[in-house]
């Protein structure tokens, strides 16, 4: 009998472990990032090769920075939402386009509209990595100094926006 004892209480264990691990949100990822300086980069524009984009640019400001591609689903969720954001001019959104190609990123953008001020093209995915991007849409708010804040894992969602983005970036800007 004693020997069934500790293979049940493993199992058990086990149990309460997969209790605990389905009731946790997949999209609160903890950012090593937060607090700390964006990575430093600069991409060629997505609409225009010839041109760069950094975060040296967007210095003294607060600004987002949405990581999207033309393949994405849930980027398409989230465009509406975007655009909307992108029209009430409150700070700089600025595009990552994540692992596409140019022609397909300006082709998506022209058909469901541009809500960024600019996007740099990531081909080949090294800035996304650097900011420990794990799937597109993933959205982070700078502050002035070049600090990251907040990053959202998943499409933007209205709640997302009213209670947790404007409240920071309203604070950031009086900062």
């Amino acid at each position: 009998m004693k020997r069934f004892l500790l293979p049940l209480a493993v199992f058990a264990g086990l149990l309460i472990f997969l209790a605990i691990g389905l009731r946790l949100n997949p999209r609160d990822i903890p950012s090593p990032f937060i607090g700390k300086p964006a990575p430093m980069f600069t991409l060629a524009q997505l609409h225009a090769p010839e041109k760069t984009i950094s975060p040296q640019d967007m210095a003294g400001q607060v600004w987002m920075l949405n990581v999207w591609a033309s393949w994405c689903v849930s980027c398409r969720v989230e465009h509406p939402l975007l655009m909307e954001f992108a029209k009430a001019n409150v700070v700089p959104v600025i595009g990552l386009n994540y692992k596409d190609a140019r022609g397909d990123g300006i082709k998506w953008l022209r058909e469901f509209g541009n809500p960024y001020l600019i996007s740099g093209f990531d081909n080949d995915g090294r800035v996304g990595i650097d900011y420990g991007v794990y799937g597109v849409p993933e959205t982070f708010v700078i502050d002035k100094r070049g600090v990251i804040r907040m990053k959202h894992t998943g499409p933007l969602t209205p709640e997302a926006l009213t209670t947790k983005i404007l409240p920071l970036i309203k604070e950031l800007k009086n900062a």
